[in-house]
């Protein structure tokens, strides 16, 4: 082991992303990952303010730009299928709830992957059991790979984050409950959406919704419900499909073609929606990144931005703090802190506005939507959207700013101190 070999934990968003950034630093990575490869598909995530920076930097642009789904924006619908409000995606600049760039989470998750080949070891069908952290550096314990040490470990590793439990302690101690659960899959149906990203809110606190996905005849599909904490094995597939046909057995729409869809899907799962909020995002040479450290839910629209900026400034601090990784994790926290606490502040009405319980709820969110780009409201919506780019990028070198230069900072590193 030397000081600038860093392990992380998580092949999503953020963990390539920095592994991407750490290369370009100097640094020497290793990426371990539970899945057996990088995950396809998924639902469609958004490139948005900073993030979209942080894109362009990393040269990516034109790619990802290619890789995008076409949709016209979010409609609400009612049982019938009549559109009751909608919000076109070239509203607010093309930052509003559905922003001009959407791309699957597997197609960012690949092109991020394959930015970060050559030069960083990929360990796939596997992940860490064990951290023992001493003064120079973490012995890692693996379920398969033999023990190994580093400089420092990253959780990139999401919201149920291993890292996280074995560094910092239980998982309920950090995530705060939204009373919401989602379940995300892919259905091949024929389902006529017209470009639409199309929501069907029904009593009580449900969520149906599809919207395009990037192959032809691909609908991204979800539902939602609202519900106190549930006891629930995340591992039981079977078991939260019967949860789902409870909960949905009479909701109108296209209620029904979903819940028959949703047997068969390849991607289904079903998760609570939580924040995550720490004090500190590092213990000693064990840090956490994007969701694992400040998930702020996919109803805040910005957990992309904070994975990708996150990367960025995590890897600049420590390719440019002369081997001080104390003085990198402090200023990653420094810079970040601020962005973080804007982008977690939920937009109006939290979860009971994406989900209203009653018709009554219902009916006033649709009157909300309409009157989204009209003042006050437009005002309100544009503070939420403009979060994402609330954050001015630091210049940490050439590498770091112009895709495909020289690193302009591997001098800098250093044994760490």
């Amino acid at each position: 082991m030397t000081d600038n070999e860093i392990l992380i934990c998580g092949a999503g968003i953020a963990g390539p992303a920095l592994a991407y950034w750490l290369r370009e630093g100097g640094f020497t990575v290793t990426v371990v990952e539970r899945a057996a490869a990088p995950r396809p598909g998924g639902q469609t995530v958004d490139l948005r303010g900073a993030g979209r920076t942080v894109i362009e930097r990393m040269g990516l642009m034109d790619r990802a730009r290619a890789e995008s789904v076409d949709q016209r924006g979010l409609a609400l619908v009612d049982a019938s299928g009549r559109i009751t409000a909608a919000l076109p995606a070239d509203s607010f600049g093309g930052e509003g709830i559905v922003s001009e760039i959407e791309i699957l989470r597997g197609d960012l998750a690949r092109l991020l992957y394959e930015a970060s080949l050559p030069g960083t070891e990929y360990l796939f069908d596997d992940t860490v059991t064990a951290l023992e952290q001493d003064a120079d550096g973490v012995t890692v314990t693996f379920e398969r790979a033999a023990p190994r040490r580093f400089g420092m470990v990253v959780g990139a590793d999401g919201p149920h984050s291993v890292v996280r439990a074995l560094a910092f302690g239980p998982e309920r101690e950090f995530v705060r409950p939204l009373g919401l659960y989602t379940a995300w899959f892919t259905a091949t149906d024929d389902l006529d959406l017209d470009g639409w990203y199309m929501m069907h809110n029904a009593p009580p606190g449900l969520v149906a919704s599809a919207r395009p996905g990037r192959l032809p005849g691909e609908i991204k599909a979800g539902l939602s419900f609202r519900s106190a904490p549930l006891a629930h094995d995340r591992r039981d597939i079977a078991a939260q499909h019967e949860l789902l046909a409870r909960r949905f057995a009479r909701v109108g729409w296209q209620a029904p073609r979903l819940l028959r869809a949703m047997r068969t899907a390849p991607d289904f799962f079903l998760d609570s929606m939580g924040q995550v909020r720490l004090d500190g995002w590092s213990r000693g040479r064990v840090a956490l990144l994007g969701d694992a450290g400040y998930c702020a839910t996919p109803l805040t629209g910005l957990g992309t931005s904070l994975a990708l900026v996150g990367a960025y400034v995590l890897a600049g601090e420590l390719a440019t703090a002369g081997g001080d990784h104390r003085s990198a994790l402090r200023r990653y926290d420094e810079v970040m802190r601020p962005y973080v606490g804007q982008a977690q502040q939920l937009p109006p009405g939290g979860a009971a506005g994406y989900a209203p319980s009653g018709r009554l709820g219902i009916r006033l969110r649709d009157l909300s939507m309409r009157r989204m780009t009209h003042w006050p409201m437009r005002n309100v919506l544009a503070a939420q959207f403009a979060k994402a780019g609330n954050i001015e990028l630091p210049d940490y070198g050439r590498g770091f700013t112009t895709p495909g230069a020289a690193p302009g900072v591997r001098g800098l590193i250093r044994g760490w101190r």
